[in-house]
């Protein structure tokens, strides 16, 4: 019997936005506006797309890239919680489901010997193609009206556990740790065995606390972070 950890990626494992961060590699560190103005919402991946076509237009390359990710602090504690987790992994399962992409992702966890505490990262494929430009790919297709075109966390987290129930892995409970906009529609599907942990002060928090003053029903209990080393000591708890 295990407890399943599940991080979101951006602004939780890292303290700031792969995506975001990425643009220190373009001339000036800043997109030309025509190029900024062509984000829609809900099509970020679509938008990450054209910016990683720029950036391999101004010949930018795979390895300044690869050092511009891997110089991404990380969030406050967070060190200490991932070894913590590799020292309990018989106590948990611990995956990365995140809006990101796959290569920023193997990069940080590649350079930072992380890799081991995650049993999988669902996030967008991406790969160089024959012209060094990075490309990216929606995760997958899906009906969920709350979230951005190309993931669902939910749909995602809900389809691992169901698969991993096949397998006869039965989860005690799910710890679901995020900041964002994208983490909510994950968040309130948990039962009441199950935790959420929002980052204080980000957009998961503040949504998950106004729906509590507006009463909408949660059934997790929901527990605020700064550090990674108060998430410690919560999981201390529950495998007490």
């Amino acid at each position: 019997m295990k407890i399943l950890l599940v991080f979101d990626f951006d602004n939780t494992i890292i303290d700031d936005n792969s995506d975001t961060w990425i643009v220190q590699c373009a001339p000036e560190k800043k997109l030309p506006i025509e190029l900024q103005d062509s984000y829609e919402k809900g099509f970020w991946t679509e938008f990450m797309g054209r910016v990683f076509k720029y950036l391999g237009d101004e010949g930018v390359r795979e390895d300044e890239m690869k050092r511009a990710v891997t110089s991404m602090p990380f969030t406050l504690g967070m060190v200490e919680l991932l070894n913590f987790i590799r020292k309990n992994k018989d106590k948990f399962d611990c995956i990365i489901i995140s809006d990101s992409n796959s290569v920023f992702i193997d990069w940080v966890l590649e350079a930072t010997s992380f890799h081991d505490v995650f049993d999988k990262v669902f996030t967008n494929p991406a790969a160089f193609n024959s012209n060094g430009h990075l490309t990216v790919e929606s995760y997958h297709a899906h009906s969920c009206n709350r979230c951005p075109k190309n993931l669902c966390k939910n749909v995602v987290l809900v389809e691992f556990v169901d698969k991993q129930l096949q397998q006869g892995v039965n989860y005690t409970r799910i710890v679901y740790i995020g900041d964002g906009g994208n983490d909510v529609c994950p968040v309130t599907f948990l039962k009441k065995n199950d935790v959420a942990m929002p980052r204080k002060g980000y957009t998961l928090q503040k949504t998950l606390s106004r729906m509590s003053q507006n009463l909408e029903p949660m059934e997790s209990s929901v527990i605020v972070w700064s550090s990674g080393v108060e998430i410690i000591s919560h999981l201390q708890f529950l495998i007490k």
